[in-house]
């Protein structure tokens, strides 16, 4: 049996990272700074360098990587295949053009202070990616991901992640030369080539065709538990597979987010993996900050003062023209510029990898990795005081960039959030369609969301109690939040939920009951209709026009039993001579006529005699 001590020699880091996030993350978030300098802040005092809290910072790295990978899986589902191809001309075009002109200008910076020209090379191409994790969290913060901007930093993003395989691959030959080529024969890279489309075959295959399935068997177990677990396989799973043919492991996850975009699992997928996301990202920055040498930067303070703000700004001025080549307007391509001005993660791969091949030696490795780490807390203080002097000076922001982009008019413009798609839910939905309103519908039933297909509506699983799953449906966006569900405590659960968090969006509730009703306008709901009250009403009137009365009469009848009806709820509502005892748990409201009897009521038969208490005639 394992000792106790060893069980509980896990806790230090574990309370180590968690009590130094707990405190540099607020206190920079009061200053108006973005979390990731909080992070990074915290891993340069816990590391080596500063209080040698954690001594192995290469292994935590290695988990913390995960945060990456679980990172770009949540892009993907947020994007689709159709909006991807829209922004090819981004990807391949400004991305490819960014990271060129970027690698030349830093590399020449390179050489011209005295690195080889392999060390050159590889110091152009470090510094030239950018932090993925780093921007799209500060996108994620200012809710600007679905911009223009956004949207071009996302595509060199993209085009980077995708272009670190081709680099891995291209280090070895320049430190082998032309006897690589002649070593590793054609059959050899024709294989290795096969090996790598076919697993991206199996990803998108597997992604479009067997997710969908999977994860509606598992939905109808119920257990809430297992549909985490299988978002975490799925990640996990193919991020694996993608590293063990010479892959990213984030493009792995990325693909299959990409895959799953258009699931009707997508929203509890995304809440599922928020959590881990969140404290594996964190994680990672904190390691990014553990890896700065503070005995480096005092030794050679004086070119990193230098060469640190030089990239940032450099970096910025190239994206910046870049961007406006491409169509940006001149405040976006600032922004863009800005936000990849940062080194990225990959540098702490290809750095390593190059002084491993003797590409690089090792103060040279030593003293990139450390420019890299600074140019990571310099760049999201620069992207700050950039994004607010902008937007200081547009304070309405009227651009007409600023619209959806193409095939995102949808679900992240969506006005309306219906939750529960039963025989109500449906009907709303059919009413909001007639206007052409496609409302975001979150339900949990499985065969409902197979049902909605007949109506070409786009359904999500998830569970519309869960504060997290709202919040992935788009309940902060929506202008009204419709909660059609069949419980009432389900439905106060999710009103409390929604008064409390998303106080933006108005509340229209389906009341299951009198009773109920008068529960949800005490709870000050927007607007509430009882499921069967005027399904009644238009009974009644059918049944008096059937009988010879004409329109106009059987629709003032209706209308007086509504306006009675209100002024009854009100005053039960109020409590009168009940004093609220009728909300009371088990107590029930007696029936009442909203209009005085004519007569007194009379059993047709003895047993409803003996009911009513009648004597017997």
């Amino acid at each position: 049996m394992a000792d106790t001590a060893s069980h509980v020699s896990f806790l230090p880091p574990i309370l180590t990272f968690c009590g130094a996030a707990v405190v540099a993350v607020p206190l920079f978030r009061l200053m108006g700074l973005s979390a990731v300098l909080g992070y990074l802040a915290a891993g340069v005092v816990i590391g080596p360098s500063g209080l040698s809290l954690v001594g192995e910072p290469e292994t935590i790295a290695t988990v913390a990587e995960l945060g990456v990978v679980l990172l770009l899986f949540i892009i993907g589902l947020e994007l689709k295949l159709s909006h991807l191809w829209e922004m090819k001309r981004d990807i391949f075009g400004l991305g490819l053009a960014q990271l060129v002109v970027t690698t030349l200008c830093l590399g020449g910076a390179a050489a011209a202070i005295g690195f080889p020209s392999n060390g050159a090379f590889v110091t152009g191409v470090a510094l030239a990616l950018s932090a993925t994790a780093i921007a799209l969290q500060m996108l994620g913060e200012r809710n600007d991901l679905q911009t223009p901007y956004g949207q071009r930093s996302f595509a060199i993003l993209l085009f980077q992640d995708l272009s670190v395989v081709p680099l891995l691959a291209v280090l070895p030959l320049l430190a082998t030369g032309l006897h690589a080529i002649e070593h590793d024969s054609l059959p050899d890279r024709l294989i290795t080539v096969a090996t790598t489309l076919s697993a991206i075959a199996v990803v998108v295959v597997i992604g479009r065709y067997g997710l969908n399935p999977f994860f509606r068997i598992l939905a109808r177990s119920g257990a809430r538990e297992v549909m985490t677990a299988s978002a975490l396989l799925v990640v996990l799973g193919s991020a694996l597979l993608m590293q063990e043919v010479g892959l990213s492991m984030a493009m792995g996850a990325f693909l299959a987010g990409l895959m799953l975009a258009e699931s009707n699992f997508r929203h509890q997928l995304e809440a599922d993996i928020e959590p881990f996301r969140g404290i594996l990202l964190g994680l990672f920055f904190m390691s990014v900050g553990m890896s700065i040498d503070l005995g480096l930067v005092r030794e050679r303070w004086i070119i990193l003062a230098i060469a640190a703000p030089a990239i940032v700004f450099g970096k910025t001025l190239i994206l910046s023209l870049l961007s406006r080549a491409f169509g940006a307007t001149w405040q976006d391509a600032i922004r863009s510029g800005v936000l990849l001005s940062p080194a990225g993660e990959f540098a702490f791969v290809l750095i390593p990898f190059a002084r491993g091949l003797g590409l690089m030696s090792g103060p040279d490795a030593q003293l990139v990795t450390a420019l890299a780490a600074i140019t990571m807390l310099l760049g999201p203080i620069l992207a700050t005081v950039i994004e607010r002097s902008l937007r200081f000076r547009e304070p309405d922001d009227t651009s007409p960039e600023q619209a959806p982009l193409p095939g995102q008019e949808g679900e992240l413009s969506s006005r309306v959030l219906v939750i529960g798609f039963g025989r109500f839910g449906q009907i709303v939905n059919q009413v909001l369609l007639a206007q052409g309103i496609e409302a975001t519908v979150i339900d949990k039933d499985v065969e409902r969301i197979r049902d909605a297909a007949r109506f070409g509506l786009k359904v999500y699983y998830g569970d519309g109690t869960r504060l997290d799953v709202l919040r992935a449906a788009g309940a902060e966006r929506a202008e009204v939040i419709c909660i059609c569900t069949d419980h009432p405590d389900v439905t106060l659960k999710i009103v409390e939920i929604i008064h409390q968090d998303f106080q933006n969006a108005r509340s229209f509730v389906r009341a299951y009951d009198r009773i109920h009703a008068i529960e949800l306008m005490g709870m000050d709901v927007d607007y509430q209709i009882r499921e069967s009250f005027e399904s009644a009403i238009s009974f009644g009137r059918a049944t008096l026009e059937e009988l010879g009365f004409d329109a106009q009469t059987a629709e003032t009848s209706a209308d007086e039993i509504r306006k009675r009806d209100i002024a009854r709820m009100v005053l039960q509502k109020a409590g009168g001579d009940m004093g609220g005892a009728e909300l009371v748990v088990g107590a029930k409201i007696t029936p009442e006529p909203l209009l005085k009897p004519a007569g007194k009521a009379r059993g047709l038969s003895a047993e409803t005699r003996d009911i009513l208490n009648e004597g017997i005639f």
